[in-house]
């Protein structure tokens, strides 16, 4: 899954694909690097992150998804808000990956059971303003099991087929790095809920803090592709069925590996 934030202020990389064509560009550029899905976001989750009106989102990422599906691109939208979803779904998007899981809008699973699209239910605490405050766990994978279990439970009663469901353990969603690194080794616990699993580490703080320079400067999100690359690997031979990144290429090449010494074989 090749991310385009269409937004000013998303953490890595606000502002390149802010402009309609630029964005509408990088998706195809993505899809020629080796993505399957290209997810087309207008609402930046980064930590501290103001929310955006729904209108606005929908003026951002509406047009985008219409010209990227039009040239035969399979395009997700990332969002928290149903009329957004339901927009996304009529402009051609054919997943949902919302971050909230269904919490920020208690329509969303209703929606979504209306369409028929797969549904990214991702673990998640609070909005970007108070989710750092909230990353507070005894054993973090389980409570993220038992309430990724939860959510699972609660968007079914409200019609979502089962087969619709792909969770997301949230990396760095009211999770610190500790949290992350303990759910990433815990993959086949969350494996065991018997969901698809999609892993979103892409250039987030915890890969730039562990490769941090000797005076204790983090490496910058940019720099931290390598990182993702070698969690996109690990990742993938451990079952997971998608990974969310910035920058493709290499990390298409990594599920290529990973997959190839998973069956004993190349081609």
């Amino acid at each position: 899954m090749g991310v385009v934030n269409v937004t000013p202020d998303s953490f890595s990389d606000g502002g390149l694909w802010f402009d309609e064509r630029a964005a509408v560009r990088h998706g195809l550029e993505l899809v020629q690097e080796g993505a399957d899905l290209v997810d087309v976001g207008g609402e930046s989750t980064r930590p501290g992150a103001a929310r955006v009106s729904q209108e606005e989102e929908l003026a951002r990422v509406v047009p985008v998804i219409r010209a990227l599906t039009a040239e035969g691109v399979t395009v997700s939208v990332d969002t928290m808000r149903a009329e957004v979803a339901r927009a996304a779904v009529e402009a051609g998007a054919t997943l949902v990956n919302d971050v909230s899981g269904g919490l920020a809008d208690p329509d969303m699973s209703r929606v979504v059971a209306a369409t028929g699209v797969p549904y990214v239910v991702m673990h998640w605490r609070g909005h970007s303003h108070e989710m750092e405050s909230r990353a507070v766990y005894s054993d973090v994978v389980a409570e993220v099991r038992e309430e990724l279990a939860k959510r699972v439970a609660l968007v079914m009663a409200e019609g979502v087929a089962e087969s619709q469901i792909v969770l997301d353990p949230g990396l760095g969603f009211a999770k610190n790095a500790e949290h992350n690194w303990a759910l990433l080794a815990g993959i086949d616990k969350l494996a065991e809920l018997g969901f698809p699993l999609l892993v979103g580490a892409s250039r987030k703080r915890f890969l730039g803090r562990l490769l941090a320079d000797p005076d204790g400067t983090p490496r910058s999100f940019s720099r931290s592709d390598h990182a993702t690359t070698a969690v996109t690997a690990l990742a993938a031979r451990a079952g997971a069925w998608c990974v969310r990144v910035h920058e493709v290429g290499p990390n298409a090449d990594a599920v290529r590996v990973a997959a190839a010494w998973k069956r004993g074989g190349g081609r």
